[in-house]
């Protein structure tokens, strides 16, 4: 896999608040970034598993920690889909 390194800078400070060391806190950033991009809709299921380094199945369980659901369409959308047909 071809990567880029990014790196930021942060209060020392931020992560005692946090109670994290910087590797978890930056697996937790990675995380959280990932649910939100696939909440956005900006990518299916694989590549956000594979920013945050996770399994699809891991990631399916790290959605429902954030309380996203794992299906990217609304009630709606689905009534109106199976109204077409």
């Amino acid at each position: 896999m071809d990567t880029i390194k990014v790196s930021i800078e942060l209060p020392r400070e931020i992560f005692s608040a946090l109670r994290q060391d910087p590797a978890s806190f930056v697996r937790e950033m990675r995380l959280a970034a990932a649910v939100k991009w696939y909440e956005m809709r900006l990518g299916s299921q694989s590549k956000p598993a594979e920013v945050a380094g996770l399994s699809r199945a891991e990631f399916l369980t790290a959605l429902g920690r954030f309380g996203v659901s794992v299906f990217q369409y609304t009630a709606d959308e689905i009534a109106e889909e199976v109204s077409r047909v």
